[in-house]
């Protein structure tokens, strides 16, 4: 250890660059680390903190002794909680209002939402708690007091979590909370208003599958609107937030991996950079596995240092947007629990570099002594096969860096990792604000949608402008046979693939009201084919059979989605209903075929993404893609400097000798950019590569399986991309052109080491 100090304190400069590089790359991992765990944990994290009950039923009010004498029966119940939740109502407080707020009359039992601050509703008269996201988006405190119609002004108890949603205003709905008592104590002891809500505990969540299907006798002839479980809610958040959550966690592991990658390329670059050294050591009678076991030391204690540092600086950085994207979803951070990840990147990042050097310590060493002397890696054989056209003084640093193959190998894959890595930045960027403004990513064709019946579909379709209109009706449903499996049926009253196409991935378009096509996501998780059957139960009405013929690519409902027609499901739900989707003709302006509907009395809407518009959430977004694209910038920057602060250092003889012979500062600079150029073009040019071959498609596939994701990246992002390491370039020549000029000429003469 004492040894390997002193060697370390002999190469200060060299240590310093290489712990930047290491806390850049901790920097990465610390960003992306944080970012993808607390987005893939943060819903089940969110769920034990506030006793997410594992059912959650919605039925039209009633009183509470029905219900509870069809629910009591209910088979593996442990516990059952009724609420009324009042729809419409006004909310004020802090010069905010709206009038299609949320009340939830809470009974005695267990809650099914945690209080974050404050305390909970107790017996004290002319209280409320108010929904996390209410409190945040009104700038809410506990003890502030919120004007509640019917109820006039109650006081602030508590900030409440419930994970059966995503937060206001995400969610357009704000909520409060009020006690039972409360209500008898406005309107009279006599009160008896009902129940429309059940939160169900089970005592063996395992068997969740034989309680629903006892539920569904047990509440029949009742009104039942929703049957949600907790597979239910986490899609309908997944649902809310589009596919957003999925790539950002992916794309966080994408990046941790690319900055092991680099860490490792660097490492493998000190240690060949000091292969004379090496030489001299074996000379001297170190043995092979010394001198290997003496890099690997010095590379862990300049790591370990470095890479805490990065990973600490990386999580601060990157935890103050990841909570606010957790708080729009209902979810929570990850607090303390993230020590147990950063340590295990931190133990990643250290074993990285210690392999990093071992492994081309162990290879340099395989080599004769007199090699390592000359350098190791230094290019050799025929002249013929290493002449480089000259280019003057830019040609010169070009070739200073092909004549160090290791190190050019290694630099320009570390380079061409984070150029892909920024490139998947771009691209998911891109993917978001397509599937937020662009329906034909989700494979819809019909640009608007108006409210009406199927006999409205005509008088729209005879409209200037508009190609076809039918109703689309859709059906949240369970399959039959695996209760906990919901999804959508999408139905329209007779093709639906000139309003919605998803790409076919087997079998063939449904002809028949008896045949459906399924997503693949579905497809998957229940094992269907096409010719297979497939059995539902849409919420209200008895099950119905249908013969799967066809899976499509949907990334509607997480590809949990069955397109049917609707003849079948409105004679099991005369009521069935739906807007009108209507398809634009070919050139027609959309503003006016607007206004065209509104003067025939029709009130239109544009056709919504898959991901939502609210710009506050749009914003946190943003604010996450930039914390990790400017981690990976980082590492380019370190990655670049470091490389050519090594080339100065082979080449100081020969740099100090351009100087003596009055060469200026400009002609350094020319030479280094000739370096950096030979670094960067070959690293944005494997970058384009690695995106679109390697990284994309592995993105796209974690990221969504059951759908086609276009993760790919045009002209513009290449040259943003490029011009992004260029401009990174012409900092670190500026930078190691400063600090050679400074050298005293006859100290750079004297010695090259």
């Amino acid at each position: 250890m004492r040894r390997a100090l002193r060697r370390l304190r002999g190469r200060r400069r060299r240590v310093l660059t290489a712990a930047a590089l290491t806390a850049a790359a901790g920097l990465a991992v610390g960003v992306a680390g944080t970012v993808g765990f607390s987005l893939a944990t943060g819903y089940d994290r969110a769920a034990q903190r506030t006793d997410q009950p594992d059912v959650l039923g919605r039925f039209a009010p009633q009183r509470l002794s029905v219900l509870r004498e069809r629910l009591d029966r209910l088979p593996n119940v442990e516990a059952i909680s009724y609420r009324l939740e009042v729809n419409r109502v006004r909310l004020a407080a802090n010069g905010q209002s709206k009038r299609n707020g949320a009340v939830h009359v809470v009974r005695p039992g267990r809650r099914g939402y945690g209080v974050v601050a404050g305390r909970d509703l107790g017996s004290r008269a002319g209280e409320a708690l108010v929904e996390r996201g209410v409190a945040e988006e009104w700038k809410l405190q506990v003890g502030d007091r919120i004007d509640v119609g019917g109820l006039g002004s109650l006081r602030i108890a508590g900030i409440a979590l419930s994970v059966d949603n995503v937060a206001f205003p995400l969610a357009t709905v704000p909520r409060i909370y009020v006690s039972e008592a409360e209500i008898s104590r406005r309107f009279g002891a006599d009160a008896n208003p009902g129940v429309n809500l059940a939160l169900v505990w089970l005592a063996d969540p395992s068997r969740l599958d034989i309680t629903l299907a006892a539920a569904r006798p047990a509440v029949f002839g009742l009104r039942t609107e929703q049957l949600l479980t907790k597979r239910a809610v986490r899609q309908v958040i997944d649902q809310a937030a589009g596919i957003v959550i999925a790539l950002l966690a992916v794309f966080g592991l994408v990046a941790c991996a690319c900055a092991g990658v680099m860490l490792a390329a660097a490492s493998a670059a000190e240690v060949r950079r000091r292969a004379p050294a090496l030489g001299v050591q074996r000379a001297l009678g170190a043995t092979r596995g010394a001198v290997v076991g003496d890099e690997t030391l010095d590379a862990v204690l300049v790591a370990a240092p470095a890479a805490a540092l990065g990973l600490g600086v990386g999580a601060l950085a990157a935890a103050g947007p990841t909570a606010n994207l957790l708080g729009f979803l209902n979810e929570v951070a990850p607090g303390s629990a993230l020590l147990w990840p950063l340590a295990g990147a931190f133990a990643g990042l250290v074993t990285v570099a210690a392999a990093g050097a071992a492994w081309p310590a162990w290879r340099l060493n395989r080599k004769a002594v007199s090699e390592l002397l000359r350098g190791g890696d230094l290019a050799t054989g025929p002249a013929k096969r290493r002449r480089v056209p000259s280019g003057g003084l830019f040609g010169l640093g070009a070739r200073f860096a092909f004549a160090r193959r290791g190190r050019w190998t290694s630099t320009i894959s570390a380079l061409a990792v984070a150029g892909a890595a920024m490139l998947l930045v771009l691209a998911v960027a891109d993917l978001l604000v397509s599937l937020r403004d662009d329906p034909g990513t989700l494979g819809r064709r019909y640009a608007l949608t108006v409210p009406g019946e199927q006999r409205d579909a005509r008088t729209i379709a005879r409209i200037p402008g508009v190609a076809a209109a039918a109703q689309r009706s859709t059906v949240e449903a369970a399959d039959s046979f695996s209760l906990t499996e919901p999804l959508r049926v999408i139905a329209y009253p007779g093709d639906h693939v000139p309003f919605e196409a998803p790409p076919l991935a087997e079998g063939r378009r449904l002809a028949a009201d008896g045949e459906v096509e399924v997503g693949l996501g579905l497809a998957d998780t229940l094992g269907l084919r096409p010719g297979s059957e497939l059995a539902i139960q849409p919420a209200g009405s008895g099950e119905l059979r249908f013969r799967v013929v066809g899976i499509v690519r949907a990334l509607e409902n997480d590809g949990r989605v069955v397109y049917a027609r609707t003849a079948r499901l409105r004679d099991a739900d005369p009521s069935l209903g739906g807007p009108i989707a209507i398809r634009l003709a070919s050139g027609a302006d959309r503003a006016d075929v607007v206004r065209r509907l509104d003067a025939a009395g029709f009130e239109s809407s544009a056709t919504g993404g898959a991901t939502p518009r609210n710009r506050s959430f749009l914003g946190v977004l943003a604010s996450v893609l930039r914390a990790v694209a400017l981690a990976i910038g980082l590492v380019c920057l370190a990655a670049i400097l470091q490389t050519l602060a090594l080339t100065t250092r082979d080449r100081r003889r020969a740099l100090a000798v351009m100087r003596a012979t009055g060469a200026p500062p400009g002609a350094l600079a020319a030479v280094l950019t000739g370096t950096a150029a030979a670094l960067i073009v070959p690293a944005v040019v494997l970058a384009v590569l690695l995106q679109r071959f390697v990284l994309g498609p592995i993105v796209a596939e974690l990221a969504a399986s059951y759908a086609t994701l276009p993760l790919g990246v045009g002209a513009t992002g290449i040259l943003l991309v490029g011009g992004g390491l260029a401009a990174i370039g012409a900092v670190a020549v500026l930078v190691v052109t400063r600090a050679a000029t400074r050298e005293p000429v006859a100290a750079g003469i004297e010695r090259d080491d």
